[in-house]
């Protein structure tokens, strides 16, 4: 009789951690979506880090940067290798490294850091080199890649620490970099490597102590009416300036250079004239300090003042486990720059400096603009040389962040943009965690909605890089340990009409003729027999359900109920009435138990699946049955276990169990989004038995043990 106690002690355990878990109710992801094994995946024995990414959509291949090792791989398969080239420090390099006090199998290694491409057949690359950051021309021709051998230095361009974050990004034939310019990572520089160098003043009213996340370059020339020039836009975070503070505090950047600065003739030698940033406003619910950009990712549109940055933000106490997503759109940033006031320092006290606005006559050209002239008079140089702080925030387009998550916290971001059957387009952002999820998200007017979270790295791996090619409909993530590949929707996972509308897919679509839920390749050639409905959810054009399935009561019974969505309730009737949880049925999330059956209990039961989708609930379906013959008996122990059993599961349903590594708090610009917490994943693993198939603690755990008795003979 030793199964008892067992249960009694799984199930203070299961009580303990509910115990555990935050009370306050957060959003799910509609679907989760376990490891699989039919994801694509890339790892090489000995080799680490695979950070780097160059997508080559016109060759179908993508260029993958790791620790010593770039490999040239089949984009529409990341598993199949068309060929490497493995770059190794020397010994001479390594001792040198450890000599200044370095990791010899760690930080004196080369992690290849930068790959741009130069034309069709040659690419650009840098690595750490231990503690040498170096970089050469690398070519691909007839399948192969390989090394020229033109190294050069590459300080300035590529970090020296393999660990340090920095940006980089090829225009032309001109390398923009953000990174530091010294072995001790205390100088940090943003540079163009060009015929006419230029780089950042060494001040800290420039740049002070900052991490680098991103680079990206926006054609703002293009239908200009004052000729203005192609911008540059650098994403950081520093030490705070403007904030009067015992302790340092980071704050989160966006600054600007233009494509055509010259620099100074007197002042600002061979210096930016046109750099100026501001800070990103992105205020996460809870009273904290100002988050961290983490990533952030460039969604062009064809007018370029349309074009959307999305971030990534975390917080920079470990108190908290909150990130966000905020969007900016290019030209409420470019407002600030060209129309905002200035930050100035002022002394009020003995070597104390405080930041105020500005207040004074500005010169004229206004500093920090693009005149591409070395001719620029002083007071111009010498205001922007001082003051390169604007005093307005950039605010997110929501003015709040479009996605508040607690939980494990986000670490990259991309976004695709996709024309649904009712001619409107949305972007779909693809973000990763530190737990190997990528989360695929939308915002619907104002609801923001998760389709699905997928875990991509079988041992959640943090995700260190996200790459996207719309094109080919692929996702690639990289970890320390491997790279994956994933297609930006997998239809086939819904396989009923219903499941397929309220997935509210913009990739996928029912399609009648097929009767499967399909891929949305060409809208525009789409026919009838095909339908979506993103907005409302709506399923009245879905077929209804009518399988019925035919049981036998006994003395117990039990009949199984799978919901297909995490956003789901379960509903019971017997013979068209409500049915609830009381001394002789007991209702949980893997179906109903019902005990002491008699004649009275003959009749209809249905299972719904009840889920609330922007402002309306939707009704479907799972599973008809119709009970009309003698079915075999538990036995007693049985009946005592699975009483026991159920007790656990009330108890957990007062407590939320925390069901994964991280829980969604979802925020629009719509106030009062509704949000649905789902509290009844929490489920028995009964032994199986024929049919009837009880579905097991949701994403926790499988309690095996807890299983029904066919037998005495069994104790």
């Amino acid at each position: 009789m030793s199964l008892l106690p067992a249960l009694i002690t799984v199930c203070g355990l299961l009580l303990c951690l509910s115990l555990c878990s935050p009370n306050a109710q957060y959003c799910t992801p509609r679907k989760t979506v376990p490891y699989s094994n039919d994801l694509k995946l890339f790892k090489e024995g000995g080799v680490f880090n695979y950070s780097t990414m160059l997508i080559q959509e016109d060759l179908g291949m993508m260029l993958l940067g790791a620790r010593e090792a770039i490999y040239a791989l089949d984009m529409s398969d990341i598993s199949v290798k068309k060929s490497a080239v493995y770059w190794r420090v020397t010994e001479e390099k390594q001792r040198e490294c450890t000599y200044k006090g370095k990791q010899a199998e760690v930080e004196c290694r080369n992690y290849i850091r930068i790959l741009h491409r130069i034309n069709d057949t040659t690419m650009y690359v840098c690595g750490t080199n231990a503690f040498s950051p170096t970089c050469d021309f690398m070519s691909f021709e007839r399948g192969q890649l390989r090394l020229q051998g033109m190294q050069e230095e590459g300080k300035g361009k590529c970090p020296f620490d393999p660990f340090q974050r920095y940006s980089s990004l090829m225009v032309g034939n001109d390398l923009y970099s953000a990174t530091s310019i010294n072995f001790l990572g205390s100088e940090p520089v943003v540079l163009r490597s060009s015929n006419l160098a230029l780089r950042t003043e060494f001040k800290s009213s420039w740049l002070s102590e900052p991490n680098f996340v991103y680079m990206d370059f926006v054609e703002e020339s293009v239908d200009s009416p004052d000729g203005d020039d192609d911008k540059v836009y650098l994403f950081f975070s520093e030490n705070a300036m403007e904030y009067d503070f015992y302790s340092k505090v980071a704050v989160s950047r966006v600054a600007r250079v233009c494509k055509g600065d010259m620099g100074g003739q007197r002042t600002l030698q061979r210096k930016w004239t046109s750099f100026v940033k501001a800070r990103l406003d992105c205020a996460l619910p809870e009273p904290s300090l100002p988050p961290i950009v983490q990533d952030v990712f460039l969604l062009k549109h064809k007018d370029w003042r349309e074009s959307l940055f999305y971030t990534v933000f975390t917080p920079q106490s470990g108190l908290s486990q909150v990130s966000a997503v905020c969007a900016y759109k290019v030209s409420d940033i470019r407002h600030i720059f060209t129309e905002g006031k200035f930050k100035t320092p002022v002394a009020v006290e003995t070597s104390h400096v405080k930041w105020v606005m500005y207040t004074g006559e500005v010169p004229v050209p206004r500093p920090g603009g693009c005149i591409n002239s070395l001719d620029l008079p002083d007071k111009t140089l010498q205001f922007i040389r001082d003051r390169p702080l604007m005093d307005d925030a950039v605010r997110p387009i929501t003015g709040e962040p479009l996605l508040v998550k607690r939980g494990a916290l986000l670490s990259r971001i991309v976004v695709d943009r996709v024309q649904a059957l009712d001619g409107q387009t949305y972007d779909i952002m693809f973000i990763g965690t530190e737990n190997g999820y990528i989360q695929k998200a939308v915002n619907y007017g104002g609801e923001m909605f998760i389709i699905e979270e997928i875990q991509v790295f079988e041992n959640h791996d943090a995700i260190n890089i996200l790459r996207l090619s719309s094109s080919s409909g692929q996702l690639y993530a990289g970890s320390e340990f491997s790279a994956v590949q994933m297609p930006l929707s997998n239809c086939s996972r819904y396989e009923s009409c219903v499941d397929c509308i309220l997935a509210r897919d913009p990739y996928c679509a029912w399609d009648f003729s097929t009767g499967h839920c399909s891929s949305l390749s060409k809208p525009s050639s789409i026919s009838t027999t095909v339908i979506q409905s993103l907005k409302e959810g709506d399923v009245s054009k879905c077929p209804k359900p009518g399988n019925y399935v035919a049981l036998t009561p006994g003395n117990n019974v039990r009949l199984s109920c799978e919901l297909h969505s995490n956003l789901a309730q379960v509903h019971w009737q017997f013979n068209h009435q409500p049915l609830h949880s009381n001394g002789k049925y007991y209702i949980y999330s893997g179906g109903l138990l019902i005990l002491d059956t008699s004649e009275s209990d003959t009749g209809l039961y249905i299972c719904d699946s009840m889920e609330f989708i922007n402002g309306r609930t939707y009704n479907r379906t799972m599973a008809v049955y119709n009970l009309q013959r003698e079915y075999g008996k538990m036995s007693s122990l049985e009946v005592a276990v699975t009483l026991l059993s159920l007790l656990c599961l009330s108890l957990i349903e007062y407590v939320p169990i925390q069901n994964r590594d991280s829980e969604t708090k979802l925020l629009g610009p719509v106030p009062g989004t509704p949000c649905i917490s789902n509290n009844n994943h929490c489920t028995v693993d009964f032994k199986q038995n024929g049919v009837h198939r009880i579905t097991s603690l949701a994403n926790i755990s499988s309690l095996n043990g807890l299983g029904y008795i066919n037998d005495e003979s069994e104790i």
